[in-house]
C-alpha cells in the first residue's frame, strides 16, 4: 500500500487507490471507485462507487463524488461542492438512471459549487464558488452564479484574461505570459 488512509476514514476494498494519495479524517471512498496517484482527498469527503478521479486531485472538505463522474488529472474541488447524477430525483424510482458528468484536466470547481449531471466542465476551465452549473463549460471559461453564465476566460494559471463573452483567438496571459490557442 503506497497510499495514506486516515484511521477515521473508510477505503473500501476494490477502490483502486494511487500511489501517494492520502485520504483524511471521516473520507469514505467506495469499492468500484477509482483515485489516481498523489491525489488529497479531504475531510468528509465521499467517493461513490463507479467514480473516477484522476491523478494530483485536490478534492477539499466535504465534497460528493457520485456514480458517473468521472475527474481528469489536476483538478481542484473546494470545499462542500457537489455533483449529481439524476436529472429526476425520487426516492421512490427504482428505475432511475445515470446522467454522467465529466471534468476536464486542470480545471477549478469553486467552494459550495454544485454541478448538474450531464455536463462537462472544460479543461482549465474555473467554477467560481457558489455556482450552479447546469450546462457544460468551455476550455478555459471562467463562470458564475445561479445558473452559471460566462464571465470571461482564464489561463492555465488562472488569471483572467480575458472578460469578452465569446474566446478570443488566442489566450495570452499578462501574468505567466503563456499562450493559448
Amino acid at each position: 500500500m503506497n497510499h495514506f488512509v486516515h484511521e477515521t476514514a473508510i477505503a473500501e476494498d476494490g477502490a483502486d487507490i494511487g500511489s501517494g494519495t492520502r485520504i483524511w479524517h471521516h473520507a469514505h471512498v467506495r469499492s468500484g471507485s477509482t483515485l489516481g496517484e498523489d491525489c488529497v482527498i479531504g475531510k468528509n469527503v465521499y467517493i461513490d462507487e463507479g467514480a473516477i478521479v484522476g491523478s494530483r486531485c485536490k478534492l477539499q472538505n466535504n465534497v460528493s463524488v457520485f456514480h458517473g463522474v468521472t475527474i481528469g488529472d489536476d483538478v481542484f474541488v473546494g470545499p462542500s461542492a457537489t455533483f449529481t447524477n439524476d436529472l429526476v430525483p425520487r426516492a421512490f424510482n427504482a428505475d432511475w438512471k445515470i446522467t454522467e458528468t465529466t471534468v476536464l484536466d486542470g480545471a477549478s470547481i469553486g467552494a459550495n459549487a454544485t454541478i448538474v449531471c450531464g455536463s462537462t466542465i472544460g479543461r482549465y476551465a474555473m467554477v467560481a464558488a457558489g455556482a450552479t452549473v447546469t450546462k457544460s463549460v468551455a476550455d478555459h471559461q471562467l463562470v458564475a452564479g445561479m445558473p452559471a453564465r460566462p464571465l470571461g476566460w482564464v489561463c492555465r494559471c488562472g488569471a483572467v484574461v480575458s472578460r469578452d463573452t465569446d474566446r478570443p483567438a488566442d489566450l495570452e496571459c499578462p501574468n505567466c505570459k503563456e499562450q493559448e490557442a
